[in-house]
């Protein structure tokens, strides 16, 4: 970090210099500590995220201080050029950068649990919660994280753009019990409406068109990202378990029976897929099993799912009408209604029987979502 600059107006305001003496001097003291300062939002994150079922209040306590970290940080402008503009002393730039490096590493480092959790690692979302571990590992190195605050600007505020996105993601379910549709699309538009000083820095806007192309341009960005949602975690909602099964007990909710995955015993029995979603306590969601033969989609069917059931709330579709011929690869994807993907389930329909569906409730391995056995060679599973 550097050194902390003394402003000059200080001295016609006494009280607001010993204050902001007073502020740079703890800022100074604190800083050989920053280390501490990543594992402490981290274990917040972890504890808000498997506590919030039994303490709701503390999810919702460390949200809005989030929230309202956030709010302090964005405000800081305005309230500078307002005390500018009467003459009052405001803090230098290293200060205003120290505070929003805490910040900005509370954010990350609390959010990243949940996206640890909740990522399907055999798709796309590996790549976004990758990226989130990036911009976490950039905000603590200080010669990196000083260097995009001072020189490029306009990649700094694009990087504050998306923990805005982050946080909104994680903490308006918290707060709100908003369902995961909701949580993003408020998320993308605080992120569309943050990253506009970066296009402002990057593009210049001069008059009243290059103002409405960049308009444009956040519209444009603001669509790109809404069409890879798919890529984003879901958060809050992750699969404990499934099964695949002929039939079901639907008083205790739990998987019975053996069946061959042959084609006609497909034809004659149909099958079930049992899955079980952890949710946040309030939290009603839509989600939907995906049925896909080869990759074609035959069946979308809607099931609710209700937040607060420890072991993860417990939801079946039946398909019967299996076509004609139905041997080969099937798929059954679980998706929110804003089609990000909670997991899959797979089996193949075959003449000889190789594959069955029974009553044994698979639960995820290591983190949920890393289905790891599905990344080995075939030949490496067994």
């Amino acid at each position: 970090m550097p050194e902390l600059p003394v402003s000059p107006a200080l001295g016609t305001h006494p009280r607001l210099r010993r204050l902001q003496a007073g502020i740079e001097a703890l800022l100074s003291r604190l800083r050989p500590y920053l280390w501490v300062w990543p594992p402490i939002a981290f274990g917040a994150g972890v504890l808000s995220f498997f506590l919030v079922d039994r303490q709701q209040w503390l999810g919702g306590v460390l949200a809005l201080g989030m929230l309202l970290a956030w709010g302090l940080l964005l405000g800081e402008g305005l309230i500078g050029r307002w005390l500018a503009r009467r003459g009052y002393p405001t803090l230098p730039r290293g200060v205003t950068a120290f505070i929003a490096q805490l910040i900005h590493q509370e954010t990350l480092f609390f959010c990243l649990p949940f996206l640890l959790v909740t990522t399907v690692w055999t798709s796309g979302q590996a790549l976004f919660t990758l990226l989130l571990i990036g911009l976490g590992l950039l905000s603590i190195i200080d010669p990196l994280y000083y260097r995009l605050a001072g020189r490029l600007r306009w990649l700094y505020f694009a990087f504050h753009a998306q923990c805005v996105f982050v946080v909104v993601l994680v903490t308006l379910p918290l707060l709100l019990s908003l369902t995961t549709a909701e949580s993003l699309g408020y998320a993308l538009l605080a992120m569309v409406v943050f990253a506009l000083p970066s296009l402002t820095h990057l593009l210049q806007p001069k008059g009243w068109r290059s103002w409405l192309a960049l308009l444009g341009v956040a519209l444009v960005l603001a669509g790109i990202a809404w069409s890879g949602r798919a890529w984003v975690p879901t958060a809050h909602l992750w699969l404990t378990d499934s099964a695949l099964t002929p039939a079901l007990d639907r008083d205790s909710r739990t998987p019975v029976g053996e069946l061959d995955l042959t084609p006609g015993a497909l034809a004659r029995t149909g099958l079930y897929a049992y899955t079980a979603i952890r949710a946040p306590r309030g939290l009603e969601e839509t989600i939907y099993h995906e049925w896909r033969h080869r990759g074609e989609l035959l069946d979308r069917i809607p099931l609710t799912v209700r937040g607060g059931r420890e072991a993860g709330y417990r939801a079946w579709s039946h398909k019967l009408n299996f076509p004609e011929p139905s041997d080969g690869d099937w798929r059954i994807d679980i998706v929110t209604g804003s089609g990000q993907r909670l997991g899959s389930l797979h089996f193949r329909g075959d003449e000889t029987g190789g594959e069955r569906a029974d009553d044994e409730i698979r639960l995820t391995t290591d983190i949920p979502g890393l289905e790891w056995r599905r990344m080995l060679p075939s030949g490496a599973r067994d």
